[in-house]
């Protein structure tokens, strides 16, 4: 019976958890400016690790961003028409395409970040009490510890 409510809690705590990371994922988004830029979030995501990572092939941005090579194409063919991005043979290995960021997209990326780092301190500022800033570190760790979690590749 023990083992049936903190199977319970944890349940719930997990819907409450993923109710507010969903809410602030929006609320960073909106305060950040990304709506106005007509790229969905994928096409950003995928835009930021070209800035980070890059020069990267396509089979690597998969890899790292979890989705199919298709989604890759699609998302780069979007980023390429906006300019933010190009593609350029490997000199190493001239049957790849390494695909490099223009410094506008490094610009884009270092903004939508300051915006959402900014919104987020003032933030922390209006509504943390200096009492429970600890309280938010420690929340921090968790965070970090649940998403580094491996739990043996199951979904």
């Amino acid at each position: 019976m023990e083992e049936d409510l903190g199977t319970t809690r944890s349940a719930a705590t997990a819907q409450r958890l993923d109710h507010a990371v969903k809410r602030l994922r929006g609320r960073l988004r909106t305060e950040s400016g990304m709506y106005s830029l007509g790229l969905t979030i994928t096409q950003l995501s995928v835009l930021r690790s070209v800035v980070d990572k890059g020069p990267i092939t396509a089979a690597r941005l998969a890899t790292l961003e979890h989705v199919s090579p298709q989604s890759i194409a699609q998302s780069l063919a979007v980023l390429k028409a906006a300019r933010l991005v190009r593609g350029e043979p490997d000199p190493q290995d001239r049957r790849k395409t390494l695909i490099s960021a223009d410094p506008s997209a490094t610009e884009l990326i270092t903004s939508l970040l300051a915006g959402r780092e900014s919104f987020l301190a003032r933030a922390i500022d209006q509504v943390v009490a200096p009492e429970e800033l600890e309280d938010l570190e420690k929340a921090i760790e968790l965070l970090e510890r649940l998403a580094a979690a491996d739990l043996g590749g199951g979904a």
